[in-house]
């Protein structure tokens, strides 16, 4: 499965793409936990203190986000599937 990170994200993970192979009924939460095992410092990038994922934090299945999926987080990947991943950006003027 193919991920690819943007912006700062980049930076945590040291690269723009990252494959992963992820076993048969996976979950979009399993993965991003992964990743998150993998880079630990992505859990305070994605998630809020109660594990929520921040709301300004996109995480896209094929280029739907992830709150239009129908089970949301819960979604069951499959393995051509692409995850984008977009931290909160900023910028712009007043």
């Amino acid at each position: 499965m193919r991920i690819n990170f943007y912006a700062t994200l980049r930076q945590i993970v040291g690269r723009k793409t990252l494959d992963m192979d992820v076993p048969e009924d996976t979950t979009l939460r399993q993965l991003l936990d992964e990743i998150i095992q993998l880079h630990p410092s992505m859990r305070r990038e994605l998630y809020d203190e109660t594990g929520a994922l921040f709301g300004h934090v996109h995480v896209l299945v094929n280029g739907r986000d992830a709150p239009y999926l129908d089970n949301v987080l819960d979604t069951i990947l499959v393995p051509d599937d692409v995850v984008s991943i977009f931290p909160a950006v900023g910028g712009g003027c007043d």
